[in-house]
């Protein structure tokens, strides 16, 4: 277990560093961390916990459970294959640390993750995650990083939405896919896993999701309703299914990239 020290969250600091020219009054500071349930994140922060424990010991943590299928589909390549483990980003939370759980464990903690800058915070998932700032541009040096880590010998999770699902007309749906890990896994040599996570997030989230999309805001103020939808997730089951691992080969040139990438969203939803 790692050391606690500075692993807990303060939104006094994360403000202070995301908005360095602005000053929020305390009492919208103080309701915030109460609305984000600081003390019963910092509860479970504080014991230290690091990589792919941290994921286990954070569902045993809220009491979520996470039936996992398909995870035989995965022997059928060799041990050394190089993966990319394409999935929906239906909750934002539980969805992503169930995930780099299940997958860490299963190759020894060689997993990174592209996550919004904004995660970076959280230090016990540090080894995992590589910064992609949603809210600015990327700056050279994390855009080298990433080509880094498909050329690695680490697994690779990508949520190719690179935002939570959305509802409209009152079905959930994710945005197009990106077609970015479809040409970094290829140039690669990494074979792609489709990967479905069966859950959803509560309508307020989605209202003021479609809120903040209709005022067209800079900030994605829907991200602050993140962890009070990671606290409502707790005593709840949710399922993933795993794919068969798809070779590079397969994404030739009679697609381009980005219908690539919208033909594997298509098979994840079909899991």
């Amino acid at each position: 277990m790692s050391s606690p020290d500075k692993r807990t969250i303060d939104l006094d600091e994360i403000f202070a560093k995301k908005f360095p020219n602005k000053k929020f009054p305390r009492w919208f500071v103080s309701s915030m961390k109460k609305f984000i349930h600081q003390d019963f994140i910092n509860g479970f922060l504080e014991q230290g916990y690091e990589g792919t424990e941290f994921c286990t010991k954070c569902l045993e943590y809220l009491d979520v459970k996470v039936e996992v299928e398909g995870l035989e589909n995965l022997d059928k390549v060799p041990e050394d294959t190089l993966l990319t483990f394409a999935s929906n980003h239906p909750l934002g939370g539980v969805d992503g640390i169930a995930l780099m759980g299940i997958i860490g464990e299963r190759y020894d903690g060689r997993l990174k993750v592209p996550v919004n800058d904004f995660l970076m915070s959280i230090k016990g998932l540090s080894p995992f995650f590589i910064p992609v700032n949603k809210t600015g541009s990327q700056n050279q040096a994390i855009i080298n990083q990433i080509s880094q880590t498909y050329e690695s010998n680490d697994q690779v999770l990508i949520f190719p939405a690179g935002v939570c699902s959305r509802k409209i007309k009152g079905k959930i749906v994710e945005r197009p896919w990106t077609k970015s890990f479809i040409t970094s896994s290829k140039k690669t040599g990494r074979s792609i896993v489709p990967v479905h996570f069966i859950g959803r997030n509560s309508n307020r989230f989605y209202n003021v999701l479609n809120l903040c999309l209709w005022l067209k805001t800079k900030f994605a103020f829907s991200m602050l309703f993140l962890p009070d939808e990671l606290y409502r997730a707790q005593h709840k089951t949710f399922k993933v299914k795993f794919g068969e691992p798809i070779p590079p080969s397969h994404f030739d040139s009679s697609k381009t990239p980005s219908a690539w990438a919208q033909w594997l969203k298509d098979i994840v939803e079909t899991l």
